[in-house]
């Protein structure tokens, strides 16, 4: 899944670890990242925190997809600070998880961010699922009519 990420990917963010219910990545905050109170812009950390989640729920096999999640931003983050986002799977009921990932600088925390997950029925895990023929919106409608 994460190599298909072209959002993460493109903004540098890399994939340290991996395992069932669990992910590590790490991201450079760059200038492009800054808001203009000279601080890591909230949705530069919560996008980070949210590949780690991403990561970390779809581990199982099913395609998973987020069906919340909310995000409490504890210390500034700044330009060159490299961040390292640590998801962990906390439960899971049926087709539904939570997941709790700590963004943090060093030793310090940056951002705890809990997102809940929900599988999607019926899909095959990511790495059986043909993704050759991906429809774009222009295309699903024409097929539809």
């Amino acid at each position: 899944m994460f190599a298909a990420d072209e959002a993460s990917r493109g903004l540098g963010i890399e994939l340290l670890e991996h395992g069932q219910g669990t992910a590590v990545l790490r991201m450079t905050v760059t200038a492009t990242m800054v808001n203009g109170h000279g601080i890591a812009h909230g949705g530069y950390v919560f996008l980070l925190a949210d590949t780690a989640f991403a990561c970390a729920c779809n581990s199982r096999g099913p395609v998973t997809v987020a069906a919340g999640a909310d995000i409490t931003f504890v210390a500034p983050a700044y330009e060159g600070d490299v961040l390292l986002a640590t998801a962990e799977e906390r439960t899971l009921f049926g087709r539904s998880g939570i997941y709790d990932v700590s963004v943090r600088r060093g030793g310090e925390v940056i951002a705890e961010f809990r997102g809940r997950s929900r599988s999607i029925a019926g899909t095959p895990p990511e790495s059986t699922r043909d993704t050759t023929s991906r429809r774009t919106p222009s295309t699903t409608a024409r097929e539809s009519r």
